[in-house]
């Protein structure tokens, strides 16, 4: 467990002011599903709590290609969509 405090660690206090869940796919909501199955909220508090500034995505989809999860175990992600309709109203997406 990593107990220093950085610089990084000054904007960790970003917390989404609500909530609502998805109603029809989209890209966000594919990438919001792929963070929320690695444990993540959403992009912000990944990159808070990983510290790292940029999220590997596919370029040719723009879709999240993998992620680390808390206890340092790699998802990783196909180019195309992984969200199905059954699932897109499970992925909550935060407003800040």
């Amino acid at each position: 467990k990593k107990s220093e405090v950085s610089g990084v660690m000054v904007k960790a206090d970003i917390k989404p002011k609500s909530m609502h869940r998805a109603k029809i796919w989209s890209d966000d909501v594919e990438n919001l599903y792929r963070f929320q199955q690695a444990g993540y909220r959403d992009e912000v508090e990944y990159k808070q709590v990983k510290q790292v500034d940029v999220v590997e995505c596919w370029p040719e989809t723009g879709f999240i290609k993998k992620l680390q999860r808390r206890d340092n175990t790699f998802y990783y992600y196909n180019k195309q969509r992984e969200c199905e309709d059954k699932d897109v109203h499970k992925v909550k997406v935060y407003v800040y």
